[in-house]
């Protein structure tokens, strides 16, 4: 292998992203098989300052390449492509700006210069690693050459934990006075399509249990839309079913999985959908619409819908928490794309990707 170190470049290093927990783990695959590997950023979250570098430190060094972890508009991307050094992209996807033009135009902005940035590395990376089939077509779209994909790196050990007993306790009390849960987990941002879940329950609540609740879990990416949605949520009369929950610990998020009865994500747009993942691990029944890369993702294990509409969603949702042998079938198949999912096999899969991407130059 002519390569004697692999060096990450990602814009941020935070906790819980789903992006920065893949890259931590090809940082150790890469040192796994004797390469020297550093993870350069432009903001870091104070639990990672010692795993990372500000790439304005980056030092070059005889026989090192650099891969770019690239997911948004970054002025990173234009520091990275100026580069001598062979590079290689680990593409997660850049979110269609389409989504954020009405609530945050500056994000909007942002996305379309991430697009165009992953576009111009076309021209001089070795090669594009996407971490799905879907990423994969975006980037033979923007004109690479040498594209292939290896699945996204999910660490489930974060969920070996015991359920915040407070929470816990609170959802346990709702479960027995009686509605059905249903739960997302993601940030609020427009793309994510919270406030199409917001008119399911509407729709839940008047065809089938007036006493349904919708777990919403998760940052923000947009307060605006936050804002629209709490509206949205106030002016339906929604208080009292609806629990907007915000960014949780890991106890908490076990709590939530453990204690709701169906996960539901109405999603326009995932490059791959970790959370997805956490449901199946966590024995959660999951229906989804069939956006993006959550078809690839979830297998057979979701039931998949092709219509959102509120009284379709309900329908579905109705179907599962009432028919024992479907909800059994889909965590049980959850179960098994999960085992074929597994970071043990993931991880194998990145390695040989590498090895095979490194040892040809290409």
């Amino acid at each position: 292998m002519s390569a004697g170190a692999v060096h990450q470049v990602i814009p941020s290093l935070v906790r819980w992203d789903a992006i920065g927990n893949h890259s931590l783990q090809v940082q150790s695959i890469l040192r796994d098989m004797g390469l020297e590997s550093e993870i350069y950023v432009n903001d870091v979250g104070p639990e990672y300052a010692g795993r990372a570098h500000f790439f304005d430190r980056y030092r070059a060094q005889t026989g090192a390449w650099l891969m770019y972890q690239a997911s948004t508009g970054s002025r990173l991307a234009a520091w990275f492509a100026q580069r001598p050094e062979p590079k290689l992209v680990n593409y997660h996807n850049v979110t269609p700006p389409r989504f954020f033009e009405r609530w945050e135009p500056r994000l909007a902005d942002e996305m379309v210069d991430g697009r165009h940035q992953i576009a111009k590395l076309a021209g001089v990376v070795r090669h594009g690693i996407a971490v799905s089939r879907y990423n994969e077509q975006e980037l033979i779209d923007f004109g690479y050459r040498s594209t292939s994909t290896s699945p996204l790196l999910v660490d489930m050990s974060r969920f070996d934990i015991a359920s915040d007993p407070t929470l816990a306790g609170w959802l346990d009390r709702q479960r027995q006075a009686g509605g059905t849960g249903i739960l997302f987990h993601g940030r609020i941002s427009p793309n994510k399509a919270q406030h199409d879940l917001v008119k399911t329950l509407v729709a839940y609540r008047r065809l089938y249990d007036p006493r349904a609740r919708l777990h919403l879990t998760g940052g923000t990416s947009s307060g605006s839309y936050r804002y629209g949605l709490r509206r949205f949520v106030a002016a339906e009369g929604l208080w009292d079913g609806v629990d907007l929950a915000g960014p949780v610990s890991s106890e908490e998020l076990a709590a939530y999985f453990r204690g709701t009865d169906v996960y539901v994500s109405l999603s326009e747009h995932e490059g791959f959908g970790a959370p997805l993942l956490e449901a199946m691990f966590n024995g959660l029944p999951i229906i989804a619409f069939a956006s993006s890369a959550v078809p690839e993702t979830v297998g057979d294990a979701a039931l998949l819908l092709t219509d959102k509409t509120p009284g379709v969603v309900a329908a579905a949702i109705h179907r599962v928490v009432t028919d024992a042998d479907l909800r059994a079938s889909l965590v049980a198949a959850g179960k098994r794309r999960l085992a074929e999912l597994d970071l043990s096999r993931t991880r194998a899969a990145m390695r040989a990707e590498l090895t095979r991407v490194l040892e040809a130059g290409a």
